[in-house]
C-alpha cells in the first residue's frame, strides 16, 4: 500500500501571463455506459458543503492532464482515464479577487478507493446531471456539465 500525501502550497503552481493561477479540473462518468443514466462525482469544498467538480493547482512538474488526475486521486479519492479537455474558463477567484483560467477534463472513473489524501476534508457524491447542475454554484463548472453532456450524447449516437 502507498502512502499518499496531498500537494500543498502555490511556490510551484503555473501561472498565466496576466499573474492568474491556472488551475485544472473534471468529471467523472461512473461506468462509461450511457444506456444507464449519467452520473457525475462532486465533492464538498474544503471550508464548507459546497459541491463543484475537483479542481486545483497546475503544477511546474507535470501535464495539465496529469494535474486533473492527481486532483482526482487528491480531492476525491477515483482512478480512472482522463480523457479530452472540455475548454478553458477565466474567472475571478471569490478568495483571492483574481482571475484564474479553469481547464475542465472529464475523467473515466475506474476505480473508487477507500482512502484517499483529502478523506478527512471533503465528502465525495456521485448525483446525477440534472441535480449535479442544481447543486454546482460555479457557472464555468455547469458550461463543463453541459459540454460533457453534448459531448456522451454525440458519441452514443454515432455509435447506434
Amino acid at each position: 500500500m502507498a502512502c499518499l500525501v496531498s500537494r500543498t502550497g502555490r511556490e510551484m503552481q503555473r501561472y498565466n501571463s496576466s499573474g492568474g493561477r491556472q488551475i485544472v479540473g473534471y468529471k467523472e462518468d461512473i461506468d462509461g455506459n450511457l444506456s444507464n443514466e449519467l452520473e457525475v462525482l462532486l465533492v464538498s469544498s474544503q471550508k464548507g458543503q459546497t459541491l463543484m467538480f475537483p479542481k486545483g493547482g497546475w503544477e511546474l512538474d507535470e501535464s495539465i492532464e496529469e494535474a486533473a488526475y492527481r486532483e482526482s486521486l487528491e480531492e476525491a479519492g477515483v482512478t480512472g482515464i482522463v480523457e479530452h479537455e472540455l475548454g478553458q474558463w477565466s474567472f475571478i477567484s471569490k478568495r483571492h479577487g483574481t482571475y484564474y483560467e479553469g481547464h475542465m477534463f472529464p475523467l473515466l472513473v475506474k476505480e473508487e478507493l477507500d482512502l484517499w489524501p483529502e478523506k478527512d476534508l471533503r465528502r465525495r457524491t456521485w448525483m446525477c446531471v440534472d441535480e449535479a447542475r442544481e447543486v454546482c454554484h460555479h457557472w464555468w463548472m455547469k458550461e463543463a456539465l453541459d459540454i460533457l453532456v453534448e459531448r456522451l450524447t454525440l458519441q452514443k449516437n454515432r455509435n447506434i
